[in-house]
C-alpha cells in the first residue's frame, strides 16, 4: 500500500507542476507569439518528468540501485543514447536554434523551401522539442521536424510591411491594349483593399501565340487581403474586359468532317 501510495504521491506532483508551468506559459503566450516560449514549455515539462522520474526510483531498494548504476554507466548509456537517437537529438539542437534565432513565431504565415520545392506553407500553429506545425490554407496541419525547418529556406511574410502580387491576364492583338490597361489600373486602384495608385505600373509585359499579356503589382498590407483583393480583381477584369469588346483569347479545336 505505501509503495503505491509513493508512486501516486509523485504522479500527482507531476501533474501539477506541469499544469503550473502550462498555465504561466499560456498567461505569457498572451503578450507574445514567440516560439521560443512554445520551445521552452517543452524543455521545462520534460525536464520535470525526468526530476520527478528519478526521485521515485530512490524511494525503492530496487530502483535505487538500478539508478546508481545507471548513474555509474553515465557516460556509456549517453554514448549509446546518442547513437540511437541521432536524428531526435538534432531535432532538439534544430529547435534550440530555431528558438534562439526567431526566424518565425507562433500564428505567422511562413513558407517552407528546400531544394527549390515547397514542402509546406501556412500559419505556424506550434513549436514542440521535436517538431513544427504548420496549418496549410488547405485545412491540412503539417508536421515538419525541427531539423528540416532549420536546414530550410524560410520565407516570412510578416517580416514585409506590404505585400506585393503580380495579376495578369491575357488579351488578343485585336483589342485595344491602351483600353485594357487603363481598365486594369482603375480596378486596382478601386478596390478597397487595395494600396494601388495612378502611379502604379500596368504594363504590356509578353507576347503569346494568342496575344498580349497585361501585368501589374496588387499591393495590399497582408497576405489575406492580397488573397482576397487578387482574386477580386481577376473576376472584375473579365466582366470589364467583356462589356468593353476586350477580348481574351482561349484554345479552340476546330473538327473538320
Amino acid at each position: 500500500m505505501d509503495f503505491l501510495a509513493k508512486i501516486g504521491i509523485f504522479v500527482a506532483v507531476a501533474l501539477v507542476l506541469n499544469y503550473i508551468v502550462n498555465l504561466i506559459f499560456r498567461f505569457a503566450s498572451r503578450k507574445t507569439k514567440a516560439i521560443h516560449l512554445r520551445f521552452s514549455k517543452g524543455v521545462v515539462n520534460l525536464t520535470i518528468d525526468i526530476i520527478i522520474i528519478y526521485s521515485l526510483a530512490q524511494q525503492f531498494d530496487i530502483t535505487k540501485d538500478i539508478s546508481k548504476v545507471l548513474l555509474q554507466s553515465g557516460s556509456l548509456i549517453v554514448a549509446i543514447a546518442t547513437f540511437a537517437a541521432q536524428q531526435a537529438l538534432a531535432n532538439v539542437i534544430s529547435g534550440i536554434t530555431i528558438s534562439a534565432s526567431k526566424p518565425y513565431n507562433v500564428d505567422e504565415k511562413i513558407r517552407v523551401i528546400q531544394g527549390g520545392t515547397v514542402i509546406a506553407e501556412g500559419i505556424v500553429k506550434d513549436v514542440t522539442i521535436r517538431h513544427t506545425v504548420i496549418y496549410q490554407f488547405n485545412g491540412e496541419s503539417c508536421i515538419v521536424p525541427n531539423s528540416v525547418m532549420d536546414s530550410s529556406v524560410i520565407i516570412n511574410t510578416n517580416f514585409t510591411e506590404n505585400i506585393g502580387n503580380y495579376v495578369e491576364i491575357e488579351i488578343s492583338f485585336d483589342s485595344d491594349i491602351e483600353k485594357a490597361i487603363s481598365i486594369m489600373r482603375r480596378i486596382c486602384v478601386e478596390h478597397e483593399l487595395t494600396l494601388n495608385t495612378e502611379k502604379n505600373s500596368v504594363t504590356a509585359s509578353a507576347y503569346t501565340a494568342n496575344g498580349v499579356i497585361v501585368k501589374t503589382i496588387v499591393w495590399t498590407l497582408n497576405l489575406d487581403d492580397s488573397f482576397r483583393a487578387c482574386s477580386d480583381i481577376r473576376i472584375a477584369l473579365v466582366k470589364e474586359f467583356k462589356g468593353n469588346g476586350i477580348e481574351i483569347p482561349y484554345q479552340t479545336v476546330t473538327v473538320h468532317t
